[in-house]
């Protein structure tokens, strides 16, 4: 469990601390206080850039002629039980440095540890019509509750998302310089791309299946079911139970037979990386890129609570539920309904909104804190 968060000249806070504990917390304040940034600041604890999916160098606090972000840093004191404190941080060593470290207990590591410890799970208004939305936007929200229960996940997409990056300059530079390609690394950056590729496709498909299932064992609630679909060759042939050899093979020969296609394009045109995350709005039997912000976000906030329910359930780092403008679009029952899960859940969940008002139903229930001018003013 999160027991405080910490800042130094991280965004708009040139030092802050936030004190948590069990159940929910409420950040309120206007526009561009930086009731974001605290968010930021803790989906940072999860492998990627974060819920703005920003560079290190962006999130230093600048003073006024400054040209370069100040070194900052981030830290979370977890309570691990039993009186054991562990220690989570991450910032840079030098203003304006674009690579972030990460330790744990004093000890530099990797990333992918901290989902050791928690797993951030997050929605954005940005998200209000994901389904509507551009495509690759879906697949990056979809990865990100892969491996929020699959941190290996992580390392398949970074891996293949850097193998196909290294093809397509490969492929481009022979173009422009009018010359063949050198076949043989062209062989051994697919290869790299099938191996990788289908382990993303699998663990897709498998929590496409899981995610399903908790949806469909939610029942009848406020939040509207959805009937979720995977498109892409890859993760077909993994729900269909194919081994991942064969998946791999199949991305491999897909990648040798568009290469002067992907060449002609600059892009490209194949792979697990242009699959996409399909939604029916099951009660409607209509998609769910037809309905409104409203219905597109309580579609999502029902695939996120199954998703924290699941990770509740498995037995690893606990989830921690990110939630930015969370009343937004949403009317007065589906607010209730959704405060009055996060309780039941047992949720450690921050939320954000310009009114406190709008998190009426959790007066007595959940840490109200003001935020304005970068400072953190706890109520009653």
């Amino acid at each position: 469990m999160i027991a405080s968060l910490t800042l130094t000249d991280f965004r708009s806070y040139a030092s802050a601390t936030l004190p948590v504990g069990a159940g929910g917390v409420v950040l309120h304040g206007p526009n561009g206080a930086g009731k974001t940034n605290l968010l930021e600041a803790l989906s940072l604890f999860t492998p990627g850039k974060g819920l703005r999916s920003a560079t290190a160098q962006e999130m230093g606090r600048r003073e006024p002629g400054e040209a370069v972000g100040r070194a900052w840093a981030v830290a979370l004191t977890l309570d691990g039980g039993d009186g054991d404190e562990i220690r989570l941080g991450t910032g840079t060593q030098s203003p304006g440095a674009s690579r972030r470290i990460v330790r744990i207990d004093g000890e530099t590591a990797q990333p992918g540890r901290f989902l050791d410890y928690l797993r951030p799970v997050w929605a954005t208004p940005e998200q209000d019509r994901l389904f509507s939305d551009a495509r690759v936007e879906r697949l990056k929200f979809f990865d990100r509750l892969v491996f929020a229960a699959d941190p290996g996940h992580a390392a398949s997409v970074s891996g293949y998302d850097k193998a196909l990056r290294e093809r397509l300059r490969l492929l481009s530079d022979s173009a422009e310089q009018n010359r063949a390609p050198d076949a043989l690394w062209l062989d051994a950056l697919e290869l790299r791309l099938g191996e990788a590729g289908a382990r993303a496709a699998i663990a897709r498909a498998a929590a496409l299946s899981a995610l399903q299932s908790g949806i469909d064992a939610r029942g009848d609630r406020p939040f509207p079911q959805a009937d979720l679909g995977l498109t892409g060759e890859a993760e077909a042939m993994a729900l269909e139970g194919l081994e991942a050899d064969d998946i791999a093979a199949r991305i491999r020969e897909g990648m040798a037979g568009s290469r002067a296609r992907d060449a002609a394009a600059g892009r490209s045109l194949f792979g697990p990386h242009r699959s996409d995350l399909t939604a029916l709005h099951r009660e409607k039997n209509r998609p769910a890129a037809e309905g409104s912000s409203g219905e597109q976000k309580a579609l999502v906030l029902n695939l996120i609570l199954a998703q924290v329910t699941r990770l509740k359930d498995e037995d690893g780092a606990a989830p921690v539920l990110l939630l930015d403008e969370a009343p937004a679009h949403l009317d007065a029952r589906r607010r209730a309904a959704l405060f009055d899960e996060i309780e039941a859940l047992g949720l450690q969940a921050f939320m954000t909104g310009t009114e406190a008002v709008l998190f009426e139903e959790l007066k007595g229930r959940a840490r109200f804190v003001r935020v304005e001018g970068g400072t953190l003013a706890a109520e009653a």
